[in-house]
């Protein structure tokens, strides 16, 4: 699969817990805020994309949520039978 595919078809980094407290008022699952939530949505060139994942992934990881967030969205990659993204960053 090409690697621009993989990008393209990235499911959001939400994974279905939604509820927004503190530290900016962040979701305690994937950490976006609502912001960012909707900005993904539009988020279309691969380079936009992957930055996004990128700072992601080191908010996680700076709140010791990467392992957690990243099992439950592999997961997420598995049931719409998709290439996780995660593995190309």
């Amino acid at each position: 699969m090409f690697v621009t595919k993989r990008w393209a078809k990235a499911p959001s980094p939400c994974i279905g817990v939604c509820k927004f407290r503190g530290e900016g008022d962040a979701c305690i699952g994937c950490f976006m805020t609502k912001p960012e939530k909707k900005r993904f949505k539009r988020l279309d060139k691969k380079p936009k994309k992957k930055d996004f994942f990128r700072t992601l992934v080191a908010r996680l990881t700076e709140r010791g949520r990467l392992s957690r967030w990243e099992r439950v969205y592999r997961r997420k990659c598995e049931r719409k039978a998709v290439p996780c993204p995660l593995d190309r960053l």
